[in-house]
């Protein structure tokens, strides 16, 4: 008796194992032009709630090589979603600027938009519907 309960246990727990790993698309982000190797890309796939005020959904940090980067980010839910990339060449974890408030590292987001100031969510939103996505985004 024990042996069918545990069975069946184990069974009820690999499925739903194998259920939530389904869920969900992949989303490629292919960052063509790194510029050197300097530092680490840092990026972030956000919500409407985080974006430019916390951490995204969705985080990568990955050595700088030149060239392309391609990044892979599983089980993303269907939604309205914005990605933010950033050079950090010099390893401080945050986007530096000159004195006129210019950023002096490359970055890029979501939606190709390079407003004069602070990009917007409604500016840099693409959707996930049930299909998988890819981003390219260029430094």
């Amino acid at each position: 008796m024990k042996k069918l309960l545990f069975s069946i246990i184990v069974l009820a727990m690999s499925l739903t194992m194998n259920a939530q790993n389904s869920e969900g698309i992949t989303l490629t982000v292919v960052i063509e032009n790194v510029l050197n190797s300097e530092g680490h890309v840092l990026s972030g796939l956000h919500n409407e709630d985080t974006f430019m005020k916390a951490e995204g959904i969705k985080t990568s940090k990955d050595k700088a090589e030149a060239g392309k980067l391609v990044l892979t980010f599983e089980n993303i839910q269907p939604g309205d979603y914005a990605f933010s990339v950033l050079h950090d060449k010099n390893d401080n974890n945050r986007m530096d600027f000159a004195t006129n408030g210019m950023p002096t590292e490359d970055y890029a987001m979501s939606g190709n938009s390079m407003p004069m100031g602070p990009p917007t969510f409604a500016d840099s939103k693409f959707t996930v519907s049930t299909e998988d996505h890819e981003l390219r985004l260029r430094f």
